[in-house]
């Protein structure tokens, strides 16, 4: 694997990994809100899971891209309120 291929599946596994423990969900548990932000969690988590089997797989490109896609769903959770994110740093874009 290239090192520059390397480098960044692992830098955005972190990221990933960073943003999910940062994220927290806003809205109450069982109120649709609610739901929808346990749905990107979901979905942010599951990407992360599928990035990991990639990697472990020798398949780096389809890692990035999960990360990349699990990372996507924090973010634009964060965007429409559904996580309480740092404002400060580099895991989100709001």
């Amino acid at each position: 694997m290239p090192a520059d291929l390397a480098e960044k599946t692992d830098r955005y596994e972190r990221l990933l990994t960073e943003a999910l423990e940062a994220a927290t969900v806003r809205p109450p548990e069982g109120t649709p809100l609610g739901e929808a932000a346990a749905e990107f969690e979901e979905m942010a988590q599951s990407y992360l899971e599928d990035g990991r089997h990639f990697r472990d797989e020798g398949d780096p490109v389809n890692a990035l891209a999960a990360f990349s896609y699990g990372h996507a769903w924090l973010d634009a959770g964060a965007r429409v309120g559904l996580f309480d994110v740092p404002t400060d740093g580099h895991l989100f874009t709001v």
